[in-house]
């Protein structure tokens, strides 16, 4: 469930650093900057993301700015993943995953008590 996000991984000028061009806007006009080693604070899908690349490893730090993604690569670190990575953060129920049913009551939910008649 969810909607894969299209991303088109573009050189720059730069060594090691690299830009991913999105089809969403991920902050709106708000520059976001992730350095490794410091905590990813915040639940909004940039913070999301950029915890995600992190722990894929290989990354120095990432700027996130409407729908590009610029990421520096650490020394030696590929690209290998990260478009995919962009690519699945809205999808949120994968194949072997099953997505929660909201049909049954949980056992442990209190029961209704009859109303009282009068």
């Amino acid at each position: 469930m969810g909607q894969p996000i299209t991303v088109v991984e573009k050189p720059t000028s730069r060594p090691g650093v690299v830009r991913f061009e999105t089809n969403r806007v991920l902050t709106g006009m708000e520059h976001l900057r992730y350095v490794a080693g410091q905590p990813v604070v915040g639940n909004r899908p940039p913070d999301e993301l950029a915890r995600r690349i992190f722990a894929r490893g290989g990354v120095d730090a990432i700027h996130v700015y409407g729908n590009v993604i610029t990421v520096d690569l650490a020394k030696g670190g590929t690209t290998a993943g990260i478009a995919e990575l962009i690519r699945d953060l809205y999808i949120y129920y994968v194949p072997g995953v099953e997505p929660p049913s909201f049909e049954e009551e949980p056992d442990d939910a209190p029961a209704e008590e009859p109303a009282p008649s009068g």
